[in-house]
């Protein structure tokens, strides 16, 4: 059986971890990769260090530019003729290879988040009706054994007709903070917070309670970080952490690193090689989190109502001192409950997790029932080797319920983000109501 080719656009840290190397060392007897393109070629040489299968290989590179992506793209196409393109760059340029990519009658796999707005959204679901090929989003969040045991027990019917969904999402100020570095700062680039991280979080409740948006409400502010930041050490913008004067007056950089003992592109998706020797042509990771640019929010609260009549509160911070989440799902015949705390702030808690994860089942009259879901090897508790499982090799045929997410998935997370961002700013209910599928 010929082996099926593969093409990615965008060689950032997360495409060589989670499709390049992947690609190259686990599913090599079914896929092949044939190019890669970017906008810094710097990049290719990255990969080549992290993967040497993709140096033993000789894979053909292609280095676009803002103007003449589109011609290097179908230059690359044609090329190589691939089936399949990995669309893994920044993320307010999805929408451009997604589409592409359909309008040629190619199957594309998008990393989250699909777009960064509805509209791109709504262009992306044209471009799928109109093409031979089809469109696949990476939530791999649902592929986490216990997100995986809560939409089985939901379908089993363990508490009946879900009414209501309470979730709480806490990013340690490590992780938080590390946005506000990069490009994702930008709402123009990443969509916003809402969006980029929560659409992870959308994705998850929606499949969950097998729900579609109506209407969306939130509030949300900037906290922590932008010039007023509490710990700002003086308001300059302008800065990068690696040259800055006044980073050790930064109580941020304080908390993790030491003067002899510094990360400054730590847990950064775009740039995973030392900054400190090398750097990519023009990208700097390290920008200053206090900078007057910043126009995203670090903190909101949400409330979505479904078409199923499923209500759901939900809220993120980006800046908490450790971790994780807590989640409650009720329904008309009980509730299941769970909670996860992990990442290096995770030794704050009073109580941090021992052992499994662990759901919660409560009976509506009675009782309590402890359902233990065990941890695999791999990323998000073993779920990323799964979805991975799902892509090269075909959609399990023994699971009992669709999990690996399409285009109308990526829809419905991107409209809840944006709808987020755009009841902050103008205070009103958005209707999803007219577009939503």
């Amino acid at each position: 059986m010929a082996k099926k080719r593969y093409v990615v656009c965008g060689v950032s840290n997360r495409a060589i971890a989670m499709f390049i190397r992947p690609i190259m060392q686990k599913f090599n007897h079914c896929a092949e990769l044939v190019g890669m393109l970017d906008i810094d070629p710097l990049r290719f040489q990255v990969c080549k260090d992290r993967v040497a299968e993709v140096k033993d290989k000789d894979i053909a590179e292609y280095t676009v530019t803002l103007e003449n992506w589109k011609e290097v793209f179908d230059r690359m196409i044609e090329e190589q003729k691939p089936d399949s393109v990995i669309v893994v760059c920044k993320d307010c340029h999805h929408v451009d290879y997604i589409v592409r990519g359909l309008e040629l009658d190619l199957e594309v796999i998008s990393e989250k988040p699909m777009t960064t707005n509805i509209e791109d959204s709504l262009r992306v679901m044209e471009a799928e009706d109109n093409s031979k090929g089809k469109l696949i989003c990476t939530f791999n969040y649902r592929y986490n054994p216990v997100h995986r045991k809560l939409r089985e027990m939901i379908i089993d019917g363990k508490i009946g007709r879900v009414t209501h969904v309470d979730l709480t999402w806490y990013i340690d100020i490590k992780h938080g903070s590390s946005y506000f570095h990069r490009w994702n700062r930008m709402r123009e680039n990443s969509g916003s917070l809402s969006i980029h991280k929560s659409s992870h979080h959308f994705d998850l409740v929606n499949w969950w309670v097998d729900g579609i948006p109506e209407y969306v409400h939130a509030f949300g502010a900037l906290n922590h970080y932008g010039p007023e930041g509490p710990f700002n050490p003086s308001k300059k913008d302008g800065r990068c952490c690696s040259t800055c004067d006044e980073v050790w007056n930064c109580a941020y950089k304080k908390r993790w690193e030491t003067r002899n003992s510094t990360i400054f592109a730590a847990d950064d998706h775009i740039n995973d090689f030392d900054a400190k020797t090398k750097q990519y042509s023009e990208y700097k990771p390290d920008r200053c989190m206090f900078d007057s640019e910043i126009n995203i929010y670090d903190t909101f609260v949400v409330n979505v109502k479904y078409k199923n009549g499923v209500l759901l509160n939900y809220s993120a911070n980006f800046s908490t001192p450790y971790e994780g989440y807590r989640l409650a799902i009720n329904g008309t015949h009980g509730r299941l409950e769970t909670m996860e705390f992990n990442n290096r702030g995770v030794e704050a808690m009073p109580n941090p997790n021992e052992g499994p994860q662990y759901i919660d089942y409560f009976p509506i009259f009675s009782g309590r029932e402890r359902i233990y879901a065990i941890a695999s090897d791999g990323g998000h508790g073993g779920g990323d080797p799964l979805l991975l499982e799902d892509i090269f090799l075909g959609e399990d045929p023994a699971r009992k319920f669709d999990i690996l997410a399409k285009s109308v998935d990526g829809l419905r997370a991107i409209s809840v983000g944006d709808a987020v961002f755009k009841s902050i700013e103008d205070g009103k209910v958005q209707d999803l109501t007219g577009f939503m599928r």
